[in-house]
């Protein structure tokens, strides 16, 4: 049977090309289908950071934490140019209220009455050693005390905070962790197809027949295969319904995360990590070298997972949070982009939906010796790794899945230290000597070792091809086009980079008919 794949993934978000580049190096024929672009919802919209989960240490969430602080240097090894170290400035005031119903707050309650709505500077610090020392930290520095009166963090912050602690974690290109996974995993052997929907699965014996449709064409396909992974992400739980039709009492909770990019508020790379009087917290993080990223929000989502926005209210929320440390207020007019996303959590009851847990959930059926499926509930981004393996563990009984491996094994472009960004930066400015500061960044930044095969046999701007502006050529488009499955403008402006924050809405329009009349062509 040729034609039978070991296992088929639903979902190119991060958990579903995270277990299909698992599965393709562990020597199974694996195939992959998205019915958008990759990362084309929830793992675009995320606060883009490797990260523990501080606050969830309040939710007594200990092994969630553990394990994503473990892997926030394994993946940080394997991906030095999409991921890289950030120190986070947590601003303290000891005359600081919180509305919390978190089981550590009514614990402290409990027990110290006069605590009530507090959260002490010795909790604070409690806290942070347990996040320096719970995932066995080696290349990150640790946590330390700052005087905000005499350490520039404390320039933009009000002046009533003199005091901060400062931890660090990892900052992630979401999007761009998702597309090179996908590469890697096609690199592998595997099977990718955007733009295809699954119509339909049907087990049939030993194996699953499952219908797939082109999204603009409408060619239909069919595919077989041993495993069925739902990576549906927002949609896992109609999947199970509607299209692979199974019984099943499991259900995800949509929460929706919302953020808001502003003008720059502050001139220096560390983030914040705000404390909100609500119980809720709030980063405002340097991004794109122009811009601060503020989120997020938590609101259950009652609509469909595709048609998600950051609401007016959302927005004022977040301006309104971040004033409240900032001596300069934020304006609406200093909104330039908002985005939302779904988080497709597992729904185990909780009052909230803060406190809904972040950890993910699989969920194996074999209808009784049938072919499996394999249900993907929630996770992090952080994690996905992790998800993958144990995905892999769950489906042991039904392949022969081999050895865990991929744990710092780089991604494309990866292959260069964690201390050698500044010496690729160097490699990328001699091999281009023509490319202005700001585009060799950002090269090096979402493509690391590979934007010198961009770049190569290059020795004017010229050979670069047509320039669409803000420092995108006519040669990156072909890459994306040929080895990151972009189709379209907003496939480039908004996954595979963030350059929809520079260009003019004529540049992206001509990007646009650029792309149609390429793909004309093929």
């Amino acid at each position: 049977m040729d034609d039978l794949f070991d296992l088929y993934v639903i979902g190119g978000g991060i958990n579903g090309c995270g277990i299909a580049r698992d599965a393709a190096g562990r020597d199974l024929r694996v195939g992959l289908c998205e019915m958008g672009d990759l990362a084309g919802a929830t793992s675009s919209a995320s606060t883009k950071l490797f990260h523990g989960g501080l606050r969830y240490l309040e939710y007594l969430e200990i092994n969630l934490v553990r394990k994503a602080l473990v892997e926030r240097e394994t993946l940080l090894t394997a991906m030095p140019h999409i991921s890289w170290p950030m120190r986070f400035v947590l601003p303290f005031h000891p005359e600081m209220r919180f509305e919390g119903e978190t089981p550590v707050s009514r614990m402290l309650s409990k027990v110290m009455p006069w605590m009530k709505g507090r959260r002490p500077a010795w909790l604070v610090r409690l806290g942070l050693l347990m996040y320096d020392n719970l995932g066995g930290r080696k290349i990150l520095p640790a946590t330390k005390t700052l005087d905000l009166t005499t350490d520039p963090a404390g320039a933009p912050l009000d002046d009533r905070f003199e005091t901060a602690f400062e931890y660090s974690d990892c900052w992630v290109e979401d999007s761009r962790l998702v597309v090179l996974n996908a590469r890697d995993a096609a690199e592998r052997g595997a099977e990718i197809l955007v733009r295809t929907k699954c119509v339909g699965a049907e087990r049939t014996g030993d194996h699953w027949v499952i219908e797939l449709e082109d999204v603009e064409t409408g060619e239909k396909l069919t595919r077989r295969a041993r495993c069925l992974v739902n990576a549906g992400g927002p949609w896992v739980e109609n999947i199970v319904r509607n299209t692979v039709r199974v019984n099943s009492s499991e259900g995800v909770r949509l929460v929706r995360g919302s953020h808001i990019v502003v003008k720059r508020l502050f001139d220096h790379d560390r983030a914040y990590f705000l404390q909100g009087t609500d119980g809720r917290i709030m980063f405002a993080i340097p991004y794109q070298e122009d811009f601060t990223l503020i989120g997020t929000t938590d609101k259950d989502h009652d609509g469909p997972p595709g048609e998600v926005h950051c609401t007016k209210e959302e927005a004022d929320y977040m301006r309104r949070f971040v004033a409240d440390y900032f001596k300069t207020d934020i304006a609406e007019d200093d909104i330039v982009w908002t985005y939302s996303g779904v988080r497709p959590l597992y729904d185990d009851g909780a009052k909230s939906a803060t406190a809904a847990t972040r950890d993910y959930v699989l969920s194996l059926d074999t209808a009784g010796g049938q072919a499996p499926l394999l249900n993907v509930f929630g996770g992090k981004i952080t994690t996905y790794r992790k998800l993958s393996e144990a995905a892999f563990a769950k489906l042991a009984t039904e392949l022969e899945t081999g050895e865990d491996w991929t744990a710092g094994v780089a991604l494309p472009g990866g292959d260069f230290p964690v201390d050698g960004v500044d010496a690729l930066r160097e490699r990328i400015v001699e091999a281009a000597p023509f490319l202005d500061a700001k585009t060799v960044r950002r090269l090096q930044r979402a493509y690391g070792t590979d934007a010198l095969r961009i770049l190569d046999g290059a020795t004017v701007e010229g050979d670069l091809g047509r320039h669409f502006g803000a420092g995108l050529y006519e040669r990156e488009l072909v890459w994306l086009m040929d080895r990151e499955w972009a189709r379209t403008a907003a496939d480039v402006a908004w996954r595979r980079s963030k350059l929809g924050l520079r260009l003019t809405k004529e540049e992206v329009d001509a990007i646009d008919h650029w792309m149609r009349k390429r793909r004309a062509q093929l």
